[in-house]
């Protein structure tokens, strides 16, 4: 698959079923994701991967943690068992030492993890897996930090839902729209000294 097609065809996919990647072939493609533009190549993320016992205690620490109605608390429990594999997407951001590199911001170490797993996703896509993207009110949970054993500078971002579509649908490639609005030229005017 070609990546224009990657980009226009993948979407969310919300009923995933096995196979998910196993962890030598999510290797692979991180490896590849992991060339997305990152300034001092800091790579300052990191992936837990929760398959199988692990997205049922996931689930627990999901339905511990909600303070809600009793069927509400169920309900997250489940959660994790939407797909066979949970990829949990942990920020790591390298603190700058003038010594030895030059700082690189926070903001721009954010935007290096996150062009890595917009690549991943279209990686997943081109090899025929099914993701979507969940983030929600557990990322902020120390429950779950500490379930997942997340040092206190980490942040949390996500989980990527990872497996094979349950219902497969044909590849409608999107449309792109007009967003000519959203671009400006440049043109250097002369400023008054």
């Amino acid at each position: 698959m070609d990546v224009m097609t990657a980009v226009l065809t993948r979407r969310s996919e919300h009923q995933l079923v096995e196979p998910a990647p196993n962890d030598e072939e999510f290797a692979y493609l991180l490896r590849a994701a992991a060339t997305a533009p990152d300034h001092g190549r800091l790579r300052p993320w990191r992936w837990i991967l929760v398959r199988g016992e692990g997205r049922t205690a996931l689930g627990r620490c999901f339905a511990d943690d909600y303070d809600g109605p009793r069927p509400r608390r169920e309900q997250m429990q489940t959660k994790p068992q939407r797909a066979p594999l949970l990829a949990t997407l942990v920020f790591t951001p390298v603190p700058g030492d003038p010594a030895h590199r030059a700082s690189i911001p926070e903001w721009e170490q954010l935007a290096a993890t996150s062009a890595m797993a917009g690549s991943l996703i279209l990686l997943l896509h081109a090899r025929g897996f099914g993701s979507v993207w969940r983030t929600g009110r557990f990322t902020r949970s120390e429950r779950t930090r500490h379930a997942l054993g997340l040092r206190p500078e980490e942040r949390l971002l996500g989980w990527l839902y990872i497996g094979t579509p349950h219902h497969p649908r044909p590849s409608r490639r999107r449309t792109p729209e007009d967003i000519t609005d959203h671009i400006s030229v440049f043109t250097p005017q002369l400023l008054p000294l």
